[in-house]
């Protein structure tokens, strides 16, 4: 039931909107405030779909209340309501985040289309970020060990800054979660997160892959293309296995830090670029770079902050969870009932030896919720768990 709220200090005004709106539709649940600081209250203790604002007040007016609930609630789509001399502060509002405005006396018709949208945008808000939550799922981190709360205490800390972070740990322990969680708790969130897998891209093309390219500027450029770099504006780019990229490319990426500018190969114009760039690898770059394969200066630009995945030998305690997360989300992608494992099917995998992390475990449960009988054996996690 769409809730509704008219902050409005004419007593005569507000019974009549709120008579309109209660009348056109009998699931409205239309509220009242009789200045922008009991308004205000009201927001800070409930949720609405939508409010409906007066310009003019006494003790805070329309544009202090605007101001006030897009901080506290950004997404109440918010109509203001503008005497004849206010149509240049209620365009102002629009500015501000204000989603319409509508003149007293109102127009019946226009204020009833007027609520609507802004219902309905309302609505596709909430599915907006019901649909992000999902996208999340497919990078929770599971896990209650000690390391694993760690890492999601600096994420929190970390994510609504721009500071660089630098990911390692071996293949398959997650490392892209952790990037995927920094930006979506990021102030960035809105914007893309592009992905670069460094070590999957032939040394002559990264260049062109991260800034892109002009025509012309060597023998397959036959158009203009845009590169990782632009396309993560205003977002996050994510440069996983960033140890195997080429020296050249290093430098650029490093200018790129420096001064937020990139150059398209082939050309000497800068684009400007505004990107928190994040980065993983599984290798030692200490080591890299006193073997001459990794800039030092990019190394200090990127580890501004150092965050450490351990591998799943570190993080047995994490096991139990982790099969039950994958035997739930492996039912749900085939359509399934959840398939469960014995104690001692579970203490079986907690002591082997992990070598490919966890998406080596989530490969194992598979196949034992394929190949395994309706509750997961010990037997049977020494018949098909081999490697």
């Amino acid at each position: 039931m769409p809730k509704i709220l008219v902050i409005e200090d004419e007593a005569a005004i507000r019974r009549v909107l709120v008579k309109i709106l209660s009348e056109e539709n009998d699931t409205y649940v239309v509220e009242e405030a009789e200045d922008g600081l009991a308004g205000v209250e009201k927001v800070k203790q409930d949720d609405y779909d939508l409010i409906l604002c007066d310009i003019k007040m006494p003790k805070m007016d329309g544009v202090e209340v605007l101001e006030a609930v897009k901080k506290l609630k950004p997404e109440i789509p918010m109509v203001m309501i503008s005497g004849h001399g206010d149509l240049d502060t209620a365009v102002n509002t629009m500015r501000l985040g204000a989603f319409d405005y509508i003149s007293k006396p109102p127009d019946l018709n226009r204020l009833l289309n007027t609520v609507r949208i802004a219902l309905d945008r309302k609505e596709l808000v909430v599915q907006n970020k019901l649909l992000k939550k999902k996208v999340s799922r497919n990078y929770e981190m599971v896990g209650e060990s000690g390391a694993i709360e760690q890492i999601k205490d600096m994420i929190e800390k970390v994510a609504p800054t721009d500071a660089r972070v630098l990911i390692t740990g071996p293949n398959g322990t997650g490392k892209e979660l952790v990037a995927h969680w920094l930006h979506e708790k990021s102030e960035r969130s809105k914007g893309p997160l592009i992905e670069v897998n460094c070590a999957a891209i032939p040394s002559e093309l990264i260049e062109s892959e991260l800034f892109g390219h002009i025509k012309g500027a060597f023998t397959s450029a036959v158009k203009d293309r845009a590169g990782k770099f632009e396309a993560a504006n205003a977002g996050t780019i994510f440069l996983d296995e960033i140890g195997d990229m080429s020296l050249s490319a290093q430098a650029k990426v490093l200018r790129a830090l420096q001064e937020n500018k990139i150059q398209r190969v082939g050309s000497d114009k800068d684009i400007k670029v505004d990107v928190r760039v994040v980065a993983a690898t599984n290798k030692d770059l200490k080591k890299e770079i006193d073997e001459g394969r990794f800039r030092e200066d990019l190394y200090h630009r990127l580890a501004v902050i150092l965050i450490k995945v351990p591998s799943l030998n570190d993080r047995r305690d994490d096991i139990p969870l982790l099969i039950d997360f994958f035997a739930k989300k492996i039912a749900s992608e085939q359509g399934t009932g959840v398939k469960s494992f014995s104690d001692n099917a579970v203490k079986l995998l907690q002591h082997y030896d992990w070598t490919g992390n966890i998406r080596e475990l989530r490969n194992v449960v598979e196949r034992l919720i394929i190949l395994g009988g309706k509750e997961v054996s010990e037997d049977d996690v020494k018949l098909f768990a081999a490697k």
